[in-house]
């Protein structure tokens, strides 16, 4: 019987993969990096619950890391099969694995100097550019909906999920049974591709429930150019800078197929606009080629236009310090690394600047901070006292919200087995459960955990054989280094509040005498169960 493992992008948003078998046979949909809080994080470093070399495929949905991340650790640990994806996926993967073992290499680089390592193991990089460059030597392209077979056993069909440029959906039969994996939805309206299509009369389903708390205003293209129209004109009057964190792949070329219409349109007055980010401009190449393929271009390349600049050299990032009235678009999209946390320190702190946001944040990312209203953040050692506006659009969105969702599962029943959702948080993941419940009192529906294997029998409801792991409860949500950080942002700016140096040591005093009684505590508890 056909039974599919769950190993990551359940009960959170990221490391998106699961492990379909039959037999001995085995094929991966995604192998994505986790992403988030350095809990979370963390989690990329450990072995993979299952034999690389036992795996002999892997089914590619796109190109985000959090759905293709782990690919190069996955070929460097004895994968050797073929990855399967549509030919835009695959030229899009060329720069973001490329960049992602960059980013890997720098960080293993930085921590390694750090003076208070010295004498310490060093740290190897979770895999390296050069990793990477084999890994996406391992894909193999098929256009959405023509058949073919992964491995012996499987068969599978790509159909557009609306998402990303080359995003799909998985549809898998193996073992009489017939499985679609949705990977991310796309929105109605979105740019540049068509609405989402897949099969119906499915056995079992897996969707993502990204959105699946929330529902958003039913916008047309046009209309969201309007309210980018007005936030650019308010950030434009304050005479500061609109700083946009954007993530490199489709946020970043909707921005600029919107920004670049107003301009040419008059609709907005004429500025500069700065796409800081190599990677967001490698993959804007690519967005170049197939511009006459995509959707509200009119066949033509609107990203080639006198008033966007593409930095990609560190100093050219740098004399933007010392710029008003521009439009930066910075990637991390979350602002968890990359040149968007050097644009947030020289702006966050001027009231004439803005802040958007049109994307999604995540639990425990510096994003998610700035936008539940922080009024001071710590970015690289420094304490940022926030004065800028911060703002929002949620209309960018490139994930379905809770009313596509269900109109997506709707177009997929009968679904005569169960119905997962996953790649969403906890209280989304619950939320979009009730309402397909609502609307399908009968339909088996799962939320899966990590580490959850299911049987999925053909028109039955599917049967646990492995419970998940009972140890990343604190991974996938809030973890300690948030609070900590909170806690130390706001630290010394109510020390400073304090009357004078004897409050402030005796303050400080009380503080380390509760953390060495709870210390003491813990300790006494541990040896009585000893």
């Amino acid at each position: 019987m056909l039974t599919v493992t769950f190993h990551g992008a359940a009960g959170t948003v990221t490391g998106s993969c699961m492990e379909f078998a039959i037999d001995d046979r085995r094929i991966l949909v995604d192998c994505g990096m986790f992403q988030g809080s350095r809990s979370l994080e963390a989690l990329n470093l450990e072995d993979f619950a299952f034999d690389p070399r036992r795996i002999d495929a892997v089914i590619l949905t796109h190109a985000h890391i959090d759905h293709s991340g782990l690919l190069p650790k996955l070929v460097s640990r004895g994968f050797e099969g073929p990855i399967w994806c549509t030919k835009p996926t695959r030229d899009l993967l060329e720069h973001m694995l490329a960049d992602s073992g960059r980013i890997h290499e720098y960080e293993a680089e930085r921590r390694n100097h750090r003076r208070d390592r010295a004498g310490d193991k060093p740290f190897a990089p979770l895999y390296t550019a050069e990793d990477a460059m084999v890994a996406w030597g391992l894909c193999r392209t098929v256009d959405l909906e023509e058949p073919f077979d992964p491995a012996d056993g499987f068969h599978a069909r790509l159909w557009n999920a609306g998402h990303i440029l080359g995003a799909a959906s998985v549809e898998l039969a193996a073992g009489g049974c017939r499985v679609i994996c949705s990977g991310d939805i796309g929105p109605d309206n979105k740019s540049f591709h068509p609405d989402p299509d897949s099969p119906a009369g499915i056995d079992h389903v897996v969707c993502e429930a990204t959105y699946g708390d929330r529902r958003r205003e039913p916008l047309s293209i046009d209309e969201r150019r309007r309210l980018l129209k007005s936030e650019v004109q308010a950030a434009m009057a304050r005479g500061g800078n609109l700083v946009i964190p954007v993530f490199a792949l489709e946020r970043t070329q909707e921005l600029l197929l919107d920004l670049q219409y107003l301009m040419a349109t008059d609709e907005i007055e004429s500025a500069s606009v700065f796409v800081d980010s190599p990677l967001a401009n490698r993959v804007t190449g690519v967005f170049g080629r197939y511009a006459s393929q995509l959707e509200d271009t009119g066949g033509r390349n609107v990203f080639d236009q006198p008033q966007l600049h593409y930095v990609s050299e560190v100093k050219e990032s740098m004399r933007l310090n010392s710029v008003s009235g521009a439009i930066i678009l910075a990637a991390s999209g979350m602002c968890e690394g990359g040149r968007i946390r050097h644009h947030l320190i020289h702006n966050l702190h001027r009231p004439d600047s803005t802040v958007l946001f049109v994307g999604y944040q995540a639990q425990g990312t510096l994003g998610r901070v700035i936008l539940g209203g922080a009024e001071r953040v710590r970015i690289s050692g420094r304490d940022i006292k926030v004065r800028a506006q911060i703002r929002s659009i949620l209309s960018y969105s490139a994930h379905a919200d809770q009313a596509e969702l269900l109109a997506w599962i709707d177009e997929r029943c009968p679904i005569s087995g169960s119905l997962f959702l996953d790649h969403g948080e906890a209280g989304a993941l619950e939320v979009l459960r009730r309402e397909v419940h609502n609307r399908h009192a009968d339909l088996s529906i799962r939320l899966p955990q990590i580490g959850e294997r299911y049987a999925l029998p053909p028109g039955q409801p599917a049967k646990r054989l492995d419970t998940g792991r009972v140890d990343l409860a604190e991974a996938v949500g809030r973890d300690w280094q948030n609070a900590y950080a909170d806690f130390a942002t706001v630290l010394k700016s109510r020390l400073k509040d304090l009357q004078d140096d004897r409050q402030r040591r005796e303050a400080l005093d009380n503080m380390r005498a509760i953390l060495e009684s709870y210390n003491a505590h813990r300790e006494g508890e541990r040896r009585n169960r000893g």
